[in-house]
């Protein structure tokens, strides 16, 4: 999907009533699922948008086309919130201490129609998910973007967040820390020849060397072993 497909496609998954769980595959998070069962539920669960030259090159090998459109989180989220014909009341959960608030400052902004409850940071033990999912819940947002990496973030969301009763989510990965300018973004040009995952590889390199040097290794064969298996 274009950019507009997609929000039109969640636009209309709002207006049915029940919540909506949107989250972003790149050649990363589909390694991950491949091993990890909860994220892999999580992802058949929700709305699924593509992020990356990995996953582009992988439709143009398996399908025969590249997808029409990069709908990577952190410039598609900021953009439907902008966009959409819903009116939203969100809360930010996610990334270190104080960046979520910075980062819906900065999403209201962008988007100002929506009500924006509160933030908090992503960091809480195992014991305390289903606690601090009930408190997201108390706040009655219908909306949470949740930032916390994945599968951290996809697997909680979808575990405890989507209850018939609960609110929507979109898992948003680094956005925050982009909105909020705690870390740079690629120059526009870089991003716009596909290579801003180097540009964060030279920025972050001893976080991020394993997923894209030999994370991307591991994608490449997974994808010729799809292509080519009888």
């Amino acid at each position: 999907m274009t950019a507009p497909d997609a929000l039109r496609a969640i636009d209309a998954a709002f207006d049915g009533g029940a919540p909506v769980l949107v989250e972003f595959l790149n050649s990363n998070v589909s390694n991950l699922a491949e091993e990890n069962r909860g994220l892999s539920e999580a992802l058949n669960a929700g709305i699924v948008l593509n992020d990356g030259i990995g996953v582009d090159l992988a439709s143009k090998l398996l399908y025969g086309r590249f997808f029409p459109e990069n709908l990577n989180g952190t410039d598609f989220v900021p953009w439907f919130l902008a966009h959409t014909t819903h009116r939203f009341r969100i809360y930010l959960i996610g990334a270190g201490t104080g960046v979520a608030a910075r980062a819906a400052e900065s999403l209201r902004r962008v988007a100002p129609r929506h009500t924006y409850l509160g933030a908090r940071d992503g960091f809480f033990s195992a014991d305390e998910q289903a606690a601090v999912a009930a408190a997201v819940r108390a706040t009655g947002a219908d909306l949470v973007l949740v930032g916390m990496g994945t599968p951290n973030q996809e697997i909680w969301a979808h575990t405890h967040l989507m209850t018939p009763d609960g609110p929507s989510v979109f898992c948003v990965g680094g956005l925050f820390d982009f909105v909020a300018k705690n870390k740079p973004r690629a120059y526009q040009w870089v991003r716009q020849i596909r290579c801003e995952w180097l540009f964060r590889l030279v920025v972050e390199p001893r976080r991020l060397w394993w997923r894209y040097l030999v994370g991307t290794m591991v994608f490449i064969v997974r994808l010729f072993r799809a292509r080519f298996s009888s």
